[in-house]
């Protein structure tokens, strides 16, 4: 009674917070969902361990991994494991939870400082008969030991900052940076009603009060339910919505744990998903250039590529929301639109009926193995495309099904059944990995895929960032045509392709974006303005933005327990020139993970800016240490040794890094530049050479080419690059003069 007048009070009044109430307090009105939740992966996502949850075997078993052996047992009702700890001794951890259910589980132990660590050692939940029921390790591959922050004690395997925010309810990571230590807290132990549909005490208040339709979204801060009414057109073979899909509100819902992103400040239900989290873009190495999942990205990413999310698909079309279950078995959930006669049949599958390659999914959604066990759907839901895998590598599903064929195989079989490519020159992930390996030839073609609004955003938006790494006047325009587009992925990837202009002529493009209704644009403008002295320009636009560079702090400041945080966070405080608050973001970078590179590079850098070479060169040594392969490293060593004077160590070092580059040409050109400065202009020439075979119209290459050639007394040679330069930049007098100078006239 005392709550209900409670409730009341607060419809009446509006006072108070709309909270949590938990999943039990769904059950008397909403009885079938609630049953349908029940035993998902959702319910099932974090549990206490009971003789019921646990499933790997605790019965006194082994394992060993890297000279280490884990035992796995009980003690009275609590389920034990003895295994190396943060300082490599061995000791017994108290499994706090369980965490996940099948294809796998693991185990939560705690630590000092409020941590809960993920038990990189899992359990393979599968049946026996598919080679589950055992103990495996999820990095079989590598030798990981307790100073390693891949081990389970490390950074990465932390519950409160990786895995906590997707497992629980209404979760409060409260990280302490002074102590480096957690005091978490959740609504509800697992991913309950209330972490996809908000809050719901308003709701329920609106219940018991008969006032739910007065409401918006029945008091709940976000409407889920677009799934909407699929009709077929006369004569057509794939259904479509009868009225358009309004917003993202579902996908981006289920996009907060379902992609590859970074979480800016606290979540907040309703909001886009742009505006609570960075989205990892189809970039590689993340995924294939092609838009195909290579490493993990959650789904999200790859949806959003799909002719489905454009024709209006949400995820509640395919899954039941509640149990999470296809909404039909095999073929069925796509004969909810796709109409069977025409497509689930030989003539279009060409494959047995009943066999594994008559499924949809295992030609459109092939998959990839991720923790071992778990094999994962690409979503983008694609044709198999063996000609790109002949000339890019990518991968197809012909060839993940039929191991033993090649990709020629694979495409003269659909060319027999009539499938003729005709794009495989031009298509675009071919412009997408040019642009990659640095040849800029290919910008006209990424400019039409930026521009193009029939085009996927997603897609639009990585042509933008990719046309950031070249620069240049079309470039120009076509930021200045999508800068200011509807669409947040737009505007936030423009933001940041124009990394290339002037600070002061970016100012002026970016004003208007300092308060972007967006979060994730802010956040780029404020990295893109970083640099600006707040002291030079006008008071108003001063105050713009020393608030958004506050508020660009403050949210990195609530993910300071994360390594790549403090590094975002150094890179900002360098530009902002403070030097001091940068080295110490960079150096708590490494003290949470002494593995990330970048980390090294970056405090390296800032040292030598500030003449303190010999700590660089220790620091750049630290990281070689750890990574010996990275080119980057090789690099920042060579040049370093080059501004000091040592020779032989600097050519050393440019030469290995050269050696390792397989994207872009940075490395290899710097490296040309080197032997000709010390003292080795034939060589130079040679190695420039073999680079503009792989950026042919590079203007900083050809043009060292026509000087050095020039220098050796190879007029012809230096000629024909200087008209080369004349042809691709018709309109640089510099160019011209140049040629003309070797032609002895007028070109």
């Amino acid at each position: 009674m005392l709550r209900r007048l409670l409730l009341c009070a607060m419809l009446l009044y509006g006072a108070g917070v709309n909270a949590f109430t938990g999943s039990e307090s769904c059950k008397g009105c909403h009885a079938e969902e609630h049953a349908l939740w029940q035993g998902s992966h959702h319910d099932l996502a974090m549990q206490l361990p009971t003789p019921e949850s646990v499933l790997g075997n605790f019965d006194d078993a082994s394992f060993t991994y890297n000279g280490i052996t884990t035992r796995f047992f009980r003690k009275g009702d609590k389920f034990m494991v003895n295994t190396d700890g943060e300082d490599g001794k061995m000791q017994d951890f108290e499994v706090a939870y369980v965490f996940g259910v099948h294809p796998l589980q693991q185990y939560l132990l705690p630590l000092s400082r409020g941590r809960l660590q993920a038990l990189s050692i899992a359990w393979d939940s599968r049946p026996a008969a598919e080679g589950g029921q055992r103990w495996y390790h999820l990095y079989p591959d590598e030798k990981i030991d307790y100073k390693d922050p891949l081990h389970w004690t490390g950074s990465y395997q932390n519950w409160n900052t990786s895995c906590a925010e997707c497992h629980s309810t209404d979760l409060k990571k409260n990280y302490t940076a002074a102590t480096r230590s957690f005091d978490t807290k959740f609504a509800e132990l697992d991913v309950g009603c209330e972490a996809c549909h908000g809050p719901g005490e308003e709701h329920a208040a609106l219940a018991q009060a008969n006032k739910l339709s007065d409401a918006k979204n029945g008091g709940f801060p976000t409407a889920l339910t677009q799934r909407g009414e699929w009709a077929l057109a006369e004569g057509a073979h794939i259904a479509k919505r009868t009225t358009p899909l309004e917003s993202n509100a579902q996908i981006d819902t289920c996009g907060r744990c379902h992609s590859r992103r970074g979480t800016l400040g606290d979540y907040h239900y309703g909001a886009a998903l742009l505006d609570t989290h960075r989205l990892a873009m189809p970039q590689w190495p993340l995924y294939y250039h092609d838009g195909q999942v290579r490493d993990e990205n959650y789904v999200y990413g790859s949806f959003v590529q799909s002719k489905m999310h454009q024709a209006g698909v949400v995820c509640s079309n395919c899954h039941e929301p509640h149990s999470l279950q296809l909404r039909a078995p095999d073929n069925g959930v796509c004969a909810q639109c796709h109409v069977p006669t025409r497509y689930d049949t030989a003539q279009h599958h060409h494959h047995e009926a009943g066999s594994a390659g008559a499924l949809c999914a295992n030609c459109h959604m092939p998959e990839t193995t991720y923790m071992g066990v778990d094999a994962r759907r690409d979503h983008s839901m694609r044709i198999p495309r063996p000609d790109l895998s002949m000339v890019m590598g990518t991968p197809n599903a012909c060839n993940m099904c039929h191991t033993d064929k090649d990709a020629p195989w694979a495409l003269a079989a659909l060319n027999r059944w009539g499938v003729q490519f005709r794009d495989t020159s031009n298509h675009p992930a071919r412009a997408f990995q040019r642009m990659t390996q640095g040849d800029q030839r290919v910008v006209p073609q990424l400019v039409q895929i930026a521009s193009d609004t029939n085009a996927a955003p997603i897609w639009r938006a990585t042509a933008m960032e990719a046309l950031g790494t070249a620069g240049g006047q079309a470039v120009l325009q076509t930021a200045a045509q999508i800068l200011y587009d509807d669409d947040p992925l737009l505007r936030a990837s423009t933001v940041r392709a124009l990394e290339f202009m002037p600070l002061e002529q970016r100012l002026q493009l970016l004003d208007y974006l300092m308060d972007d209704p967006i979060t994730s644009v802010r956040m780029a403008v404020a990295e893109s303005l970083a640099g600006v002295p707040l002291e030079q320009v006008p008071p108003e636009q001063s105050a713009k933005l020393r608030k958004l560079f506050d508020e660009y702090a403050g949210i990195l400041q609530q993910h300071a327990d994360m390594p790549g945080v403090q590094l975002q966070l150094g890179i900002f405080l360098a530009n902002r020139g403070d030097t001091k608050a940068a080295e110490a973001a960079y150096r708590e970078a490494l003290y949470l993970n002494r593995q990330l590179i970048p980390a090294h590079l970056n405090l390296a850098d800032l040292l030598r800016g500030q003449g303190r070479d010999e700590e660089a060169r220790t620091v750049l040594l630290e990281a070689l240490a750890v990574a010996p392969d990275n080119g980057n490293t090789l690099h920042a060593l060579g040049l370093l040794e080059t501004r000091s004077g040592q020779r032989e160590a600097a050519l050393k070092y440019l030469k290995q890094a050269a050696e390792l580059e397989t994207e872009g040409t940075r490395h290899r050109f710097v490296y040309g530049i080197a032997l000709h400065d010390l003292g080795q202009p034939a060589e130079a020439i040679v190695q420039l050479e073999s680079v503009l075979r792989s950026a042919p119209q590079s203007e900083d290459i050809l043009l060292a080419l026509a000087n050095y050639s020039a220098e050796l007394g190879q007029r012809e040679n230096a000629r024909n690059y200087a008209r080369t330069l004349t042809q691709i930049a018709p309109g640089n007098r510099a160019y011209q003069q140049l040629y003309q100078s070797l032609s002895g006239g007028s070109p």
